[in-house]
């Protein structure tokens, strides 16, 4: 096989210096944000909650830190609402106080153990690729000072639909399993075994409040590369459970009012869309290398079609695996292939990437290096095949639209069964901006990776620039629903892609 340098998503600098500083977009014009006397409407912004995972707690670059709290789309709500109306709003920070860290290491200690909650991504422009910034954690979720106090932000990364109805979620007797660091941070009560996420919310008697739950349901399952261990929520789940905190919401107050907020297609987001599946460049020498050492294995797959059951000439095509002067297809596992080592040990069940396919963002620090050092026959993608972990195929990708599709109507109906409730469609929101970026006025973003200024560095959670034009789509929900004029802020205020 040939050796091949890794290559993979080296950003070029001056991309990353127009993304980080000015988006690039000083040629566009930028009219007016706001307009009129901001007002309320009919909406009640006294007490403001907003309950959901990472992408309501401000999760960026792979963790929670200080800065990304202090962007996230809750808090830039919060200082919206408060020209009409609004009261305070607590988030339970990452303190300045932490002289090793200033609360923007991102990593944290876990019962004294570090490594089990990373430090942040930064991007580093010499070697033009993201990694985790250096330092010691210092701060631990236990003991944190924090408890006992109820926060507005109730954004609690890791939590799926029926963890925020899960008792003792945030009891540090209950993990690994059956708690959530994060809310250990600042439960009001970890010691209680009945408490719940929800039920920190709703006491506080919120009138109004933001609900997005959801992204995680589905989101282990595919980060995963469809590995059964993190399976989809079942509909039947979801459904229950999304009633369930809806419901919850209205006890201390009936009349409270909020935002709903459904989640977005995977693959509209870098995570899944960054790596190509024809990743790997060759020579035309290379590629007639590769050719020669893979007759043997096409030999083989000609040789068992019509004699192992169900395998096709048609399939038999579809693995073959051939290379060409130019960019080519990765080589998988698939695991949905006949099983054809019945009839050849050699013939496992490996086939080239199509477009079909969506190879994961980690996969680029590994597809062109080798599995064994000094071994160029095993280099990852051209001469051992990418993992199920790497990418998802078809039936998987088929798995999560359908259930993102349910989930996203069950969210729907429950604002729409509901007059004191809106519905922000984000999946549709972020489809546009897949397909054609965004236009803020004072600049504009795309979801490119690390460049485009939407999404953070781990591919998944927005920059503070991202999280703005999030608030912003919800301000507008809540002016069309409420007849309100709540401000927009300008999102070029707010920071994309940090560098080192």
């Amino acid at each position: 096989m040939i050796a091949m340098k890794n290559k993979m998503f080296k950003l070029a600098g001056v991309a990353i210096t127009c993304a980080v500083i000015s988006a690039c977009s000083d040629d566009v014009s930028t009219p007016p944000l706001n307009s009129g006397t901001a007002s309320a409407g009919s909406a009640d912004f006294t007490t403001f909650v907003s309950i959901g995972d990472s992408l309501t707690a401000g999760y960026a670059d792979g963790a929670l830190y200080l800065l990304g709290q202090q962007n996230s789309f809750p808090i830039i709500l919060s200082q919206q609402f408060s020209a009409v109306g609004g009261g305070s709003f607590e988030q339970p920070l990452l303190k300045h106080d932490l002289p090793a860290t200033d609360g923007n290491l991102g990593g944290l200690l876990v019962g004294g153990t570090p490594g089990l909650i990373e430090n942040r991504f930064v991007l580093n422009t010499e070697t033009e690729s993201p990694e985790r910034l250096e330092g010691t954690p210092t701060d631990d979720v236990i003991g944190t000072g924090l408890n006992g106090t109820t926060f507005n932000n109730m954004g609690v990364p890791g939590a799926k639909s029926f963890h925020l109805l899960a008792p003792g979620y945030g009891n540090p007797g209950n993990l690994p399993l059956a708690a959530n660091p994060y809310f250990i941070r600042f439960s009001t009560n970890p010691a209680s075994a009945v408490l719940t996420v929800v039920d920190d919310a709703a006491i506080q008697a919120p009138s109004f409040y933001t609900l997005w739950i959801g992204n995680n349901d589905v989101l282990g399952y595919a980060t995963s590369g469809g590995d059964d261990s993190d399976p989809i929520t079942d509909t039947a789940t979801f459904d229950g459970v999304y009633a369930g905190i809806v419901a919850s919401m209205k006890v201390e107050n009936p009349a409270v009012q909020g935002v709903l907020i459904n989640i977005a297609n995977v693959s509209n987001i870098p995570y899944f869309t960054t790596v190509p599946y024809n990743a790997v460049p060759l020579e035309q020498a290379d590629a007639d290398a590769l050719n020669a050492a893979y007759a043997p294995y096409n030999a083989g797959l000609q040789a068992v079609v019509g004699v192992v059951p169900n395998f096709t000439q048609e399939e038999a095509d579809a693995r073959t695996i051939t290379f060409a002067a130019g960019q080519n297809a990765v080589v998988i596992l698939d695991e949905d292939l006949t099983d054809l080592t019945i009839a050849n040990a050699a013939l496992i069940n490996m086939r080239q990437a199509t477009a079909n396919d969506l190879v994961v963002l980690p996969a680029a620090s590994i597809i062109g290096t080798e599995a064994v050092p000094g071994d160029e026959t095993t280099v990852w993608g051209v001469g051992v095949p990418l993992g199920d972990e790497l990418v998802l195929i078809p039936s998987e990708i088929d798995d999560i639209n359908t259930a993102t599709a349910a989930f996203n109507a069950t969210i729907k109906a429950a604002a729409d069964a509901d007059d004191n409730l809106v519905f922000f469609d984000f999946a549709t929101h972020i489809q546009g901006l897949f397909e054609s970026g965004f236009d803020y006025g004072t600049g504009s973003v795309t979801a490119d990776f690390a460049t485009g200024g939407a999404f953070s560095l781990d591919g998944v959670h927005p920059t503070g620039r991202g999280y703005a034009i999030v608030a912003n789509c919800i301000v507008d929900a809540i002016n069309d629903g409420f007849n309100a004029n709540v401000y927009h802020v300008d999102p070029g205020d707010y920071p994309a892609v940090l560098l080192k």
